[in-house]
């Protein structure tokens, strides 16, 4: 029993680390918000038109969850749909109100601060999903979609198409940096894996339904420079030191061609209240 206690009480240390660590993360990208809104790439269109199909219907009301700078608000916006796009980082949101219409509105929160006295027909979130804290998770998104309406989460790993670039540039960082991605919520095996994070969350909740996972197939060419610019917004560069951090862009510049193809395919894991 006292080996159990001992380790729980470890998995519950190492979890705090965890969370920790990525709430340190999550709140690392106010500090390059322009660079953020002049490098990532936007979202296609598609995404309106695969959502709508799914709703069955038009959508006019969405929740936006960790907005950014707008990427995806764009979308969802320009379709004719009355977004509140929510953001905890000041910064980012101060670019997304100078990129966006008045139509759009911009509220600094976080998920988790939410009131959950109004709901949507949609509640969305761009690459931001795993930023939020997984106690109650589901339970406030619920709150958050109408009776019959959409969840929808979108992930966009921008990643080097050419898989000899690609380990070329993980060598050329790996001294300081050996993994530049966010770890998966999901710790489980792939093998065991129904679909991926967070539709397999979503077929386990309670309040959720027909829970299906989408991709929407994406390539787009960039100059190397480009490429690095994009880097210089993801969060494990953002929080290297800064001579480390010019160091590996050095090397990752020295390895790619002047441009290169990217494979910015989405991943949209849909699923409708109960």
């Amino acid at each position: 029993m006292g080996f159990r206690r001992l380790e729980d009480d470890r998995r519950r240390r190492h979890r705090s680390c965890q969370d920790a660590g990525m709430v340190e993360r999550a709140l690392s990208f106010g500090t390059v918000a322009e660079t953020y809104e002049r490098f990532r790439p936007g979202y296609p269109a598609e995404l309106l038109e695969l959502v709508s199909a799914y709703a069955g219907r038009p959508i006019r009301t969405a929740l936006e969850i960790g907005a950014g700078t707008g990427k995806a608000t764009r979308v969802f916006a320009q379709g004719g749909v009355a977004v509140t796009a929510t953001e905890p980082d000041g910064a980012m949101l101060a670019e997304l109100r100078k990129q966006l219409p008045a139509s759009v509105t911009a509220v600094e929160a976080a998920f988790e601060d939410l009131p959950l006295d109004t709901s949507y027909e949609l509640v969305y979130s761009a690459a931001a999903l795993h930023w939020t804290k997984p106690e109650g998770r589901w339970a406030r998104m619920a709150a958050l979609v109408q009776a019959g309406g959409v969840f929808a989460s979108f992930a966009v790993p921008i990643q080097l198409a050419d898989p000899d670039l690609k380990e070329a540039a993980r060598a050329a960082r790996a001294p300081y940096l050996e993994y530049d991605g966010v770890p998966s919520p999901d710790d489980r095996p792939p093998a065991d894996r129904p679909m991926d994070w967070p539709g397999t969350e979503l077929q386990e909740s309670e309040w959720f339904t027909d829970v299906r996972q989408l991709v929407v197939e994406r390539r787009l060419t960039m100059s190397a420079h480009e490429y690095v610019g994009h880097l210089s917004t993801v969060s494990a560069y953002v929080l290297l030191e800064p001579a480390d951090r010019d160091e590996v862009f050095r090397r990752i510049l020295e390895v790619l061609p002047e441009t290169v193809e990217i494979n910015a395919e989405v991943t949209a894991h849909l699923a409708r209240r109960r």
